[in-house]
């Protein structure tokens, strides 16, 4: 797990395929970077399945709920099977842009 920071984003990029491993990593160092919109870029990891999205629904959910973004990018990934709780994109651009999507739509009290 690598991770960066951009400002208020905080950049986790995954390089191995583990997702588990990696989710239990994120809940375990959430407290360093609760306060930050997140991007999970698990573009380098190639097809992924549902399965490996679900795992990020607990705390995708739970930061979503603090008022903060969560995006996961993923390059090879049926975007139509994403649940409506999960932002899913294809590139680190577009988390970028929800990110500031999001970011204005919570300055309107949306």
């Amino acid at each position: 797990m690598i991770i960066d920071r951009d400002e208020n984003i905080t950049i986790i990029t995954q390089e191995t395929a583990k997702i588990p491993q990696l989710v239990e990593k994120i809940q375990q160092s959430y407290e360093k970077f609760k306060n930050d919109n997140i991007i999970v870029n698990l573009s380098s990891l190639g097809k992924l399945k549902l399965e490996d999205i679900i795992e990020f629904l607990e705390v995708s959910n739970k930061h979503r709920k603090a008022k903060h973004s969560f995006v996961i990018v993923a390059s090879d990934f049926n975007f139509d099977d994403a649940p409506d709780e999960i932002v899913i994109v294809p590139t680190t651009q577009e988390a970028y842009d929800i990110i500031e999507m999001e970011e204005m739509e919570r300055d309107l009290g949306f």
